[in-house]
Formats: C-alpha cells, sequence, structure tokens
C-alpha cells in the first residue's frame, strides 16, 4: 500500500511541472514587429517643371513725345481733353497767330520789293546789253549791270527765305499730333504764356498700341540668361516672357525680350533689359508697374515640395528611404524654384527614390517608417 501511494506521488510530479510551463508559457505577451512611424512618403518621378526668375518692370508706350512750343506766345485754345485718344496729325492746341500773320505780311511784301528790284536789274542788264555789242559803253559799265543783277536775285532768295520762315513759324500756331496715342497731363492751360525754353511741355503723347517693360537684371543672371537661351537640351530659357500687374493678375499677353542697354552699369552691376507686350485693349498706360517673369524649362525634373528639405547651416537636406524603410539624411543641390516645389539636381536624389515629406522633426537617421504612399504635395506652375 505505501509502494502503490509513493509510485502515484512521484509519477504526479513531472505532470504537474509540465502543466504549470503550459500555464506559464501561455501568459507571456507575444513579441511583435514595430511597424514604424507613419508618415507620409513621396516616390520621386521626373516630369516638366519651370523655373522662374522674377526682375521689377517699368512699363512705357512704344513712342512717348513730348508736345512742346515751337513758338512763343499766348495760348488762344486747347482742341483736346487729358485722357483723350488722338490720331496723328490732329490739332491739340492753338497759339495766337496774329503777330506771325503780321510777320508773314512783312516778309511777302519784301519779296514783292525784292522781284520788283530783281526786274528792274533785269532791264538795266538788257537795256547796255547792245550798247556794249556795238561799243558804245565800256565793259566795265556791263559788268557792273550784271552785278547789280546778280544782287538783286540774291537780295530775293533772302527774302523768300524769310517769307518761307515766317510761314513755318505761323504753321507752329497749330500743334498737331505727332503720333496717334493718349494724351498725357496739361501744364498749361488758356490765356498761359507759352515758350519754346519752357521746361515743362505742354503734354506727353503716348503710342501704347504695343509697350515696352524695362526691367534690370544682375550681371551673373544676364551671362547664365544668354548662355542658356539657346540651350536645345534642357534647361532652356523660354524666349517668351509674362507680367505679373500691379493688382497681382497676370497679364493676358504674352511678350519677347526685344532688346538690351548693350553695357553693364559700373555703379550698380546690372543690365537693362526691354520686353515688348502687344496692347490691344489699351490696358497697359505709360507710368505703370510690374513684374517681368523669365521661365526655365526643365523637360525631365526632380521636384520636392519646400516642406519636405531641411535646412541645417546653408545646407539642404532630406530624409531618403532605404529598402528597409529605415530613415537617411541627405544633401541635396537645389537648381531652383518650380511654384512651392524645389528643382532638384540628378547629383543630389534620383528617381524612384523616397522620400519623407511631413512630421521631419520626429526623425533622424535610421528611424523606421510606415510609408504612406499617395501623398502628392508637388504643385506645378
Amino acid at each position: 500500500m505505501k509502494t502503490s501511494q509513493h509510485y502515484s506521488h512521484t509519477f504526479s510530479v513531472p505532470y504537474f511541472l509540465f502543466f504549470l510551463f503550459l500555464i506559464a508559457s501561455g501568459c507571456q505577451p507575444k513579441v511583435e514587429e514595430d511597424p514604424g512611424l507613419p508618415l507620409p512618403v513621396q516616390t520621386l518621378k521626373a516630369q516638366r517643371a519651370t523655373n522662374t526668375f522674377q526682375y521689377l518692370g517699368s512699363v512705357e508706350g512704344i513712342e512717348n513725345v513730348e508736345i512742346r512750343p515751337q513758338v512763343d506766345g499766348i495760348l488762344e485754345q486747347i482742341f483736346v481733353d487729358e485722357g483723350d485718344f488722338v490720331k496723328k496729325g490732329q490739332p491739340l492746341f492753338k497759339i495766337n497767330a496774329q503777330p506771325y500773320i503780321e510777320d508773314l505780311k512783312n516778309a511777302q511784301a519784301e519779296v514783292a520789293l525784292e522781284r520788283a528790284m530783281v526786274k528792274k536789274a533785269k532791264t538795266e542788264l538788257e537795256r547796255l546789253q547792245p550798247l556794249i555789242d556795238n561799243e558804245v559803253i565800256s565793259e566795265v559799265q556791263m559788268k557792273t549791270a550784271e552785278a547789280d543783277y546778280e544782287i538783286a536775285l540774291a537780295s530775293l532768295a533772302k527774302a523768300q527765305s524769310i517769307e518761307a520762315n515766317m510761314q513755318i513759324k505761323l504753321g507752329f500756331t497749330t500743334i498737331h499730333a505727332p503720333v496717334s496715342g493718349f494724351i498725357g497731363r496739361f501744364t498749361k492751360s488758356v490765356g498761359n504764356v507759352v515758350k519754346k525754353t519752357d521746361t515743362e511741355p505742354l503734354t506727353v503723347l503716348s503710342n501704347v498700341s504695343n509697350i515696352y517693360v524695362y526691367f534690370s537684371m544682375s550681371e551673373s543672371d544676364y551671362l547664365y540668361f544668354e548662355r542658356m537661351k539657346d540651350d536645345s537640351t534642357s534647361k532652356r530659357i523660354s524666349p517668351d516672357v509674362k507680367l505679373i500687374l500691379a493688382d497681382g493678375f497676370e497679364y493676358n499677353h504674352v511678350g519677347h525680350i526685344d532688346a538690351n542697354s548693350g553695357q553693364i552699369n559700373r555703379s550698380t552691376g546690372s543690365i537693362t533689359l526691354r520686353a515688348v507686350f502687344t496692347n490691344p485693349d489699351t490696358l497697359l498706360r505709360s507710368g505703370n508697374t510690374g513684374k517681368v517673369l523669365m521661365e526655365q524649362i526643365y523637360p525631365n525634373a526632380l521636384l520636392i515640395p519646400q516642406s519636405a528639405a531641411i535646412s541645417i547651416q546653408d545646407k539642404k537636406f532630406v530624409f531618403v528611404l532605404d529598402e528597409n524603410d529605415l530613415t537617411f539624411r541627405k544633401e541635396i543641390e537645389i537648381e531652383g524654384r518650380s511654384g512651392q516645389n524645389y528643382i532638384i539636381s540628378n547629383n543630389s536624389l534620383s528617381e524612384n527614390d523616397r522620400i519623407v515629406i511631413a512630421g521631419l522633426n520626429k526623425l533622424s537617421d535610421s528611424v523606421k517608417i510606415k510609408p504612406i504612399e499617395g501623398n502628392t504635395l508637388l504643385i506645378n506652375n
């Protein structure tokens, strides 16, 4: 009986220990793999982009003519109003012409007198000719008569020149539009005395059927522009330019650069360029301001949102994912901006690279990421 009890006791111990092991192993928590920090990730793809350069510009009509009097006198009449559109040859101002009418009459009388003197000298020459032929008078008398005739002719020519000058001055008493365009502000009113020596013009007439926009760029920008404008492969600078008006809206006509000043300003280190735009609706006038936009075209660019880059001193970095979804920081080279994106040099990143585009303040090297794909933050022009 003792033997049987002892056997039963010794037989139950292993089973009891095994039972405790099963219970202990069942109570241990399962160790799960860390899925990583869920953050939006972007896979880089080559695409078309534009890098924009902006320059402040001033607008002028293709013809800006200062209207000034060519004769002195009292301003008698104004035929147009400020802001009017006038056509070439249209009367603008009238200066009192009476003094010039009298000067012309005097010149005409002088011409008539000199013409009579020519006739008299010619008659005398014709009277003496037979006497010379018959040797009745000396040759000296004949030469004197010929000289008198030539003097009379010269005096007549001088009088006719004065008459023509008086006629021109009389014509200047009515000032006509030299070009078609818009009238500016008047500096004189009816009854004022106007003079050729006045410092200010009577008004300025602007032809704005087309307009010029003048802007300046640095010497380095100009050299880059000259090198890249004919690039036929990539990074070509478009020959077309755009204009952003003072209200922030883009002008609805595209222009092009047609001239430059030809010299670098030594004091500022800049050069002035000129862009021409059509202005069929006469929206733009001389004196407007705006921003000239020049676009550099990248047919296959790598773009990243500006928010995806971090700055350390004067360098830019992004967090790239490796094949294990671990982050590592990489320095990038920025070639330009397209909208709210950076244009990245191909030496910095490659197509199909994956970068984290948000939550960068939570990252450092070798951080496990759970990529959230499909978050495209690119904003193109």
